[in-house]
């Protein structure tokens, strides 16, 4: 594929190099000199001295004939211009880094939808949703971006004996607004069936309106779950934003920063979360604050050498899970040898996203669920797709395929079998590996099953 990646700082320079080895047709394009003829020294791709937002140096850089542009400058306003510019100059799909908060905030303005861009991509927030996952479910769905946070997902442990076990799911009567997505029993992870039957100690995935899916939950879940003590250290964006994914009853949540003004903004934001103004890169600090009976610290400071001390602190102080960032790839045969448990990296969490997005026809995206065949796609529905022909009972998708949510305009919602899908939603579905091009045939125009 060709692809145009818009700044060659460090992040951009990663970006190229990542996929550069996977062999794309890739052009750099950055204002700084010193950064252009480094990248033309170092790596094997074409790199172009300019400014992102300019259209003739769009123009210089092919834009018009590339697959992916991908906007990662260090300015949240020129990429997100930078990334507009090349969709309307004929890119396939544009993707926009942003730093800021507010411009993924839909209850003040869609930058995404006014400016056209195919994604904004946080890295930071991608980064503390690695976190969160590994925290309430390594098995856990990605929503995030699809749903724009109109959906939840619940992944949970099945504690209460009642009818509904061991019973196919046809069978049970569950509501139409919510979909039981995955199972897991032992080490096998699949996506569940209408003739499948969950059993105690099964763990499940609903997908729906978190009102929706706490009444389905009732149904497998017994009590209210352990609470978990999880303890963050640092206040930065990547620690608002894995504090603001555990904000929920589930969860007592730690949050300790030393800047006092960022203090003030992180708890007017945060509505459970306690936030407490100290140094957490301090033994006596983690101390006080008695982080030693948490059952998750995790470091993001922002500096690798003070995540790896500080998670070394709270292990030694009782903590039972260490979870730290740490970017640094040297870092990473070490951090286990340590004692971290858990290391996550900025630039993996953020591979996993872009290579994602590097699809063709109508699969806008995939991502694979840890240790199992499952996709996660993201797909557009086409003009006169066999989709389009019939309701979803009646269309033929492979077995083991679900479709789980679809977006039109800016509503999502939890498809039920009757539903019909038309031309411009965008769909969420669950696959196996071995049926994704089945599944993208049916989304085209020129499927194989085209009535």
């Amino acid at each position: 594929m060709r692809i145009l990646v818009l700044g060659a700082g460090t992040v951009g320079t990663w970006i190229a190099d990542l996929l550069c080895r996977y062999r794309h047709d890739v052009t750099v394009v950055d204002n700084d000199p010193d950064h252009v003829s480094r990248i033309n020294n170092d790596l094997d791709v074409k790199a172009i001295e300019g400014s992102a937002s300019q259209s003739s140096v769009l123009f210089q850089a092919g834009v018009m004939g590339c697959d992916v542009c991908i906007a990662v400058t260090g300015v949240d306003e020129v990429n997100v211009v930078a990334a507009s510019m090349a969709k309307s100059m004929g890119v396939k799909r544009s993707i926009a880094r942003v730093y800021a908060p507010v411009f993924r905030d839909l209850s003040t303005f869609d930058y995404q939808r006014h400016f056209g861009i195919d994604r904004l991509l946080s890295l930071e927030q991608l980064t503390a949703m690695e976190l969160a996952r590994a925290i309430r479910n390594p098995e856990s769905i990605t929503l995030e971006h699809f749903a724009r946070g109109q959906l939840e997902v619940a992944e949970f442990e099945v504690t209460r004996s009642s009818d509904s076990l061991n019973q196919p799911l046809k069978q049970l009567g569950l509501s139409t607004a919510v979909r039981l997505g995955t199972i897991k029993r032992g080490d096998q992870t699949w996506i569940a069936g209408a003739n499948d039957v969950i059993q105690l100690g099964d763990w499940v995935s609903l997908l729906g309106k978190p009102k929706d899916v706490e009444e389905v939950k009732k149904v497998f879940a017994q009590g209210a779950p352990k609470t978990q003590y999880v303890a963050i250290a640092g206040g930065g964006e990547t620690g608002y934003h894995l504090a603001r994914a555990l904000d929920d009853k589930r969860h007592k949540v730690l949050l300790l920063e030393s800047d006092e003004a960022r203090c003030s903004y992180l708890a007017s934001h945060l509505s459970r979360a306690t936030v407490v103004c100290t140094d957490a890169t301090r033994k006596a600090s983690l101390e006080e604050e008695r982080v030693g009976g948490c059952d998750y610290f995790v470091a993001c400071t922002g500096n690798d050498e003070n995540n790896i001390m500080a998670g070394l602190e709270a292990k030694e102080l009782g903590a039972k899970q260490i979870m730290a960032i740490v970017g640094r790839p040297d870092y990473a045969s070490i951090v286990y040898r340590l004692g971290i448990d858990n290391a996550v990296s900025e630039r993996d969490a953020m591979a996993r996203q872009i290579l994602g997005f590097l699809t063709e026809g109508p699969v806008l995206s995939q991502l694979q669920l840890p240790s199992s065949d499952v996709y996660v796609l993201e797909l557009e529905v086409s003009e006169n797709a066999p989709v389009t022909k019939s309701s979803l009972a009646e269309q033929g998708l492979p077995e083991g395929v679900l479709v789980a949510a679809v977006l039109q305009e800016d509503f999502v919602r939890v498809p039920s079998a009757m539903d019909k899908l038309s031309a411009g939603n965008t769909a969420l579905v669950l696959s196996p590996q071995n049926k994704i091009d089945q599944v993208a045939a049916a989304f085209t125009s020129h499927g194989p099953h085209k009535q």
